[in-house]
């Protein structure tokens, strides 16, 4: 069983490993800010109140809980470092928290506060303001952890709540929920819904900030109203329990908001808290559903799932993996891929293993006897490099991650993809435009963005010009950034 963090106020019921079925799918963050709002209602367990007494008894302790929570809620102010076309911008925004420790440990959206962040507030529901820092951020469910200034907290008398995650493995379609978070800003704004599905599926390539997101999980869908600002706030009960993490909406519909499940976000919070990021495996495996393809591979319906894809160079790739091929077991545990929302938790099982495991994968190609393949697992990596301006060349680039250079069938990871030039600063003058990677500089393979950024400072204390090699389309061009 999981511990609380510190000052929770209850422990987590039911099974902890279930909180990895469920995650953050694809759809539309709002801006700097998604909107999005949930929230779930739990029937009374064995045991509760019953009658005239028992019936007020249980009446108070809802709005006692529910009012503990309102206390716990908060507005993140962000302002970050963007880097774009060709130079470094300052950028602001709006999004809400949830308190979840007596040390002030703050829950939100990692599309609200991101490592690039460079100054982050959180207004309480006092409304006094105090400074927070980013404690930990993973993309691949969107949550961020923060902590709040405790010393500046102490020091001028400021209080809070602090809220208890439910288990959003007991909600159910059309139990009522809450969505409240800090909507245009506007503090503690709560709205009332219900849970329309526990279980829907989503994910995204470039779902925050151009981040992966939703591959290892499902989503809380509610029709509680929701808007920009209420990303990161939490989605709860009748009695104030956080059963979900407010994610994302769908622009252009009605009353369809998303949420992070809570029993996502406790792991993940509880591994932020330990090592300030989640860390997954990989094996390059892509996944697709079976669906009405079980005739076609001579399955039985609920059998195997579909290797859809595989990236080239990956771990599955080097084992001999096929588009085509069907995993029917991993470790000796039979797998059912057959609907999408079956393949996220397939998924998760996959990066949940430690980095380096060996795999077991019973695989079925053409209709053959199935044979096992061993898999040995690699970190799993974003394919979004680290990002900089490089202004006086008028130029911002991405490093090219070991994802990127696969999916775009690179020979190796060196280099700088340009993601933004200035008009008329030398990088434009001389040709380079985005998409373009830059491999070379003055004669040296650029390995690392710290290397890139030694030549530049060298730049800046004695300009001159520099030849630099550039790969566009697969073809090799010599450019000359001139002072």
């Amino acid at each position: 069983m999981l511990k609380d963090y510190p000052g929770a106020s209850t422990t987590l019921p039911g099974d902890p490993a279930a909180g990895r079925r469920r995650g953050v799918g694809r759809l539309v963050a709002v801006g700097l800010v998604a909107a999005l709002g949930l929230a779930g209602c739990m029937a009374p367990g064995p045991g509760a109140p019953t009658g005239a007494a028992g019936s007020a008894t249980a009446s108070t302790g809802l709005k006692r809980g529910f009012e503990n929570l309102l206390q716990a809620v908060v507005r993140i102010d962000v302002r970050e470092m963007t880097f774009d076309a060709g130079a470094t911008r300052l950028s602001s925004g709006v999004g809400s928290g949830v308190i979840l420790s007596a040390d002030g440990l703050v829950l939100t959206n990692a599309h609200v506060v991101s490592p690039r962040a460079v100054e982050v507030s959180v207004t309480l529901p006092s409304l006094e303001r105090v400074g927070a820092t980013l404690v930990g951020w993973d993309h691949w469910t969107d949550l961020a952890l923060l902590r709040i200034d405790m010393a500046d907290a102490r020091r001028r008398g400021l209080a809070f709540s602090v809220a208890r995650f439910g288990d959003s493995e007991r909600l159910a379609p059309g139990q009522t929920v809450f969505a409240v978070g800090t909507p245009h800003g506007l503090t503690r704004t709560v709205t009332k819904g219900i849970i329309s599905n526990t279980d829907r599926y989503f994910e995204a390539s470039d779902g925050v900030r151009g981040y992966e997101t939703g591959y290892f999980s499902t989503w809380l869908q509610t029709d509680a109203a929701i808007n920009p600002g209420n990303s990161g706030g939490p989605l709860v009960t009748e009695d104030g329990a956080v059963v979900g993490i407010n994610s994302r909406t769908y622009l252009g519909a009605e009353n369809l908001g998303f949420a992070i499940p809570s029993n996502t976000a406790r792991l993940v919070m509880q591994q932020l808290v330990q090592k300030g990021e989640v860390e997954r495996s990989y094996i390059g495996l892509i996944p697709g559903a079976l669906r009405d393809l079980e005739s076609f591979f001579e399955l039985a319906i609920n059998t195997g799932m579909l290797v859809n894809s595989v990236d080239p160079g990956s771990p599955a790739a080097r084992a001999g993996l096929r588009p085509g091929d069907i995993v029917l077991a991993i470790n000796g545990e039979a797998v059912d891929g057959r609907f999408p929302e079956q393949l996220p938790p397939i998924q998760n099982r996959i990066a949940s293993f430690a980095v380096g495991t060996s795999v077991v994968l019973s695989v079925k190609r053409n209709g053959s006897t199935p044979q096992d393949v061993v898999v040995v697992t690699e970190r799993l990596e974003s394919r979004v490099g680290e990002e900089w301006a490089f202004e006086r060349w008028g130029m911002s680039v991405r490093k090219v991650s070991r994802a990127y250079a696969r999916e775009n069938r690179l020979p190796d990871e060196d280099g700088v993809i340009v993601i933004g030039t200035q008009p008329a600063f030398p990088a434009e003058k001389a040709g380079l435009s985005r998409g373009d990677i830059i491999t070379k500089v003055k004669g040296e393979t650029v390995r690392t963005l710290e290397q890139l950024k030694e030549l530049y400072a060298a730049f800046e204390r004695a300009p001159e010009s520099i030849l630099i090699e550039a790969t566009r389309n697969r073809a090799v061009s010599l450019v000359v950034l001139k002072p």
